[in-house]
């Protein structure tokens, strides 16, 4: 017998794998899913600036928030210590000696008697020179102006002053003369009258600032002269208020 000859296989062997330090690798690492040559994270300095912003204005509204503390504390302390009351004014009379009203021009004289109060037991007030005006209620026309000196006003003490309003041929404008003309047809002439000064107050060897106030009166009802018979007001119903004039760049309230 002869020996049967088979033919050679062609397949391939397996063929062994080829890994080195440049191919991939699976599954793939960290640095091949992220980028091995990618730059480290590194903060920035503006956030560094913000934070510090953000400190410095806390702080500052800290500090803003103790110093009103602060300042209600004190207010609080010195109104137990000293309980402060504003001024009080009155009118007590008013003469009215002229009164003349042209077609364009105006001629008055009125004497005004009025009380200031202070009512405070450790308060002194320092007053400036005051502005005294008068005017029609209705029409707001104004009839005369005078001053009352400076003055002192001690604690618990009442003073009366005398101003003299005038005013000498004063030009008006033909609406202020027809409502001022209007008003001298009634029974009575309506007037108002207001104060403008500006005041300290001391408190044992210590004074503040000034301190604008206006006083406001009104409430008068008077008569004009009947020949050399002057006129004469009534009184009795007058309120005088004082109010604190508080000047904020070019606005007072």
């Amino acid at each position: 017998m002869t020996d049967r000859v088979y033919p050679k296989s062609t397949a391939h062997p397996p063929q062994p794998l080829n890994v080195s330090a440049g191919a991939n690798s699976f599954p793939a690492t960290k640095a091949q899913l992220y980028g091995a040559t990618r730059p480290a994270y590194r903060p920035q300095p503006e956030r560094r600036r913000r934070s510090r912003c953000c400190s410095c204005c806390l702080w500052f509204t800290f500090l803003i928030l103790c110093l009103l503390v602060l300042a209600a504390l004190a207010g609080a302390v010195f109104y137990v210590l000293y309980r402060p009351h504003r001024p009080s004014f009155a009118v007590n009379s008013l003469r009215i000696s002229q009164f003349n009203v042209t077609s364009t021009k105006l001629t008055s004289k009125l004497d005004l008697s009025i009380t200031a109060r202070n009512p405070n037991k450790k308060l002194v007030f320092v007053y400036d020179p005051t502005a005294v005006s008068a005017a029609t209620s209705s029409s707001d026309v104004s009839i005369g102006t005078g001053t009352i000196p400076a003055f002192v006003h001690g604690t618990k003490n009442t003073t009366t002053f005398k101003v003299a309003i005038s005013s000498t041929s004063e030009t008006l404008d033909s609406s202020a003369i027809t409502a001022l003309k209007s008003d001298l047809k009634k029974k009575s002439l309506p007037l108002k009258f207001q104060l403008d000064t500006k005041v300290k107050v001391k408190v044992g060897g210590l004074k503040t600032n000034k301190v604008a106030i206006r006083v406001s009166c009104d409430g008068i009802k008077a008569t004009v002269p009947a020949g050399k018979t002057p006129g004469k007001a009534s009184t009795e119903n007058v309120k005088c208020e004082v109010d604190v004039r508080v000047k904020v760049w070019k606005w007072t309230f």
